[in-house]
């Protein structure tokens, strides 16, 4: 049986996420098929949590207890040293999404889901993955203006009233979960939406808004061709799509979406041009809104969330699929 480790907890505000994610993952793979090691892993101190083999009930450890060997990615549990035959990736934003984690396992010749280090680096960035997509025929993206930290807003909020228009959103190029978002409703409130996001990265983006729905999309490599998993709408109560939308119930996720079957087979096709256009591989998912001049890219996002709620468990549901077996599939053809 392989010996598969799933890496949760991550050095950014979404460790929280993760860690949920992570366990919801770890609970789903077929343990019938692999050993199934969880890796708690944030800012260096990375240990095992909890295991199952053979089979076998999941074993809890006290935290730092079995601790993880960086020089070949391996654990010593009982006298025996464990390495892995592939790491399962749940950490969401830095080091689990931007590359570090996938380049330090690409390093050490450890198979992986996902990205490679150089595309998770670049989905990550916002500004960057856009940069990528600002020119094909097949979707469109927002205007935006690019900041790095250092350097000088005055006469920005004005530069970008004029450009953007209001509402706008300000937002770190490299977050995730909605933190460091503002919608700027005027160019009062810019500076400020500047320095919440630069409390989470170090470059930022401020983005026109645009009105429409706003849907979302799943893609994943079978082994034969990439598939597009089912679309969901997401209706916020709240401005917009944010942290307490997202996790604490102040949203509908329509799943499959309730949108004209034109719209649906757009999306799907369109995701799975992105996918091929920025060189992913695994499962990913891709966000948009549909306004009344088009289909708008928002963003992808390489290590989607995957707690039992999450928008991606509900689209293989929607699919008539079971999460064991999608995970099979994603883990043998990543």
């Amino acid at each position: 049986m392989k010996n598969i480790a799933v890496i949760y907890g991550s050095d950014s505000s979404e460790w929280e996420v993760s860690v949920r994610s992570g366990e919801f993952t770890a609970s789903q793979i077929d343990g019938t098929r692999y050993n199934v090691y969880e890796i708690f892993a944030r800012f260096g101190n990375w240990f095992l949590k909890a295991y199952r083999r053979n089979g076998e009930a999941r074993i809890v450890l006290s935290d730092g207890e079995v601790t993880v060997d960086k020089t070949d990615f391996s654990v010593m549990l009982g006298g025996e040293k464990i390495k892995f035959d592939y790491a399962y990736i749940m950490q969401h934003g830095t080091p689990g999404e931007n590359g570090l984690m996938q380049g330090y396992l690409e390093m050490l010749g450890v198979p992986h889901s996902g990205c490679n280090a150089f595309v998770s680096a670049i989905t990550f960035d916002k500004f960057s993955c856009k940069s990528y997509l600002k020119d094909v025929d097949f979707v469109k993206c927002a205007d935006d203006i690019f900041l790095r930290k250092g350097d000088s807003i005055e006469g920005v909020a004005e530069k970008a009233v004029r450009r953007l228009g209001l509402p706008m959103f300000v937002k770190p190029t490299d977050g995730g979960s909605s933190f460091g978002v503002t919608k700027v409703k005027s160019a009062e409130d810019f500076d400020k939406a500047v320095e919440y996001a630069f409390s989470e990265g170090n470059m930022l983006i401020a983005e026109a808004a645009i009105t429409g729905r706003e849907l979302t999309c799943a893609v994943y490599f079978d082994g034969r061709e990439t598939v597009a998993l089912p679309v969901i709408e997401i209706i916020t109560e709240n401005e917009f799509f944010d942290y307490e939308a997202k996790y604490n119930g102040h949203s509908k996720e329509v799943c499959p979406a309730q949108i004209p079957d034109s719209l649906r087979d757009e999306i799907q096709e369109t995701s799975k041009k992105i996918y091929a256009q920025l060189g992913c591989s695994g499962l990913v998912r891709v966000d948009y809104i549909s306004a009344e001049d088009g289909l708008y890219f928002l963003e992808i996002n390489s290590i989607p969330g995957m707690t039992s709620a999450s928008l991606v468990p509900q689209m293989v549901r929607a699919a008539g699929m079971n999460m064991t077996d999608f995970l099979t599939t994603v883990i043998e053809n990543s």
